[in-house]
């Protein structure tokens, strides 16, 4: 399935191909804050239409995920990396795409402080 998601303020928005059948709460100091749902995606399956200019990087601890932010509306939609196997993943704020219910996908808790 094909998804679009976007910051609040609209200038970052992208798209992203695959089936959610789950998401992931983190509790590390980021996203513990921050309150996203997480799905990571092959990063060949995302593609950002528009706002690379409009975006700002964070890394933090280990510095191998580029949280990216709007620079206007200070959203982070999304965030690039890698998992442990080293394959690149973008990881998708389920709360940012259009129209998806994040109530009907179970959560799987992840203990991020442990990293």
């Amino acid at each position: 399935m094909q998804y679009r998601g976007s910051c609040h303020c609209g200038k970052v928005a992208y798209e992203v191909e695959g089936e959610i059948q789950e998401t992931y709460s983190c509790n590390c100091s980021l996203c513990s804050r921050r309150g996203s749902l997480l799905w990571f995606a092959p990063r060949e399956k995302f593609s950002l239409l528009r706002g690379e200019a409009d975006l700002t990087t964070y890394t933090f601890n280990k510095n191998v995920i580029q949280h990216q932010f709007c620079k206007h509306c200070g959203i982070q939609s999304f965030a690039l990396g890698q998992d442990p196997r080293g394959n690149k993943m973008a990881a998708i704020n389920l709360r940012c795409l259009e129209g998806f219910e994040v109530d009907k996908v179970p959560v799987k808790h992840i203990d991020g402080r442990a990293f």
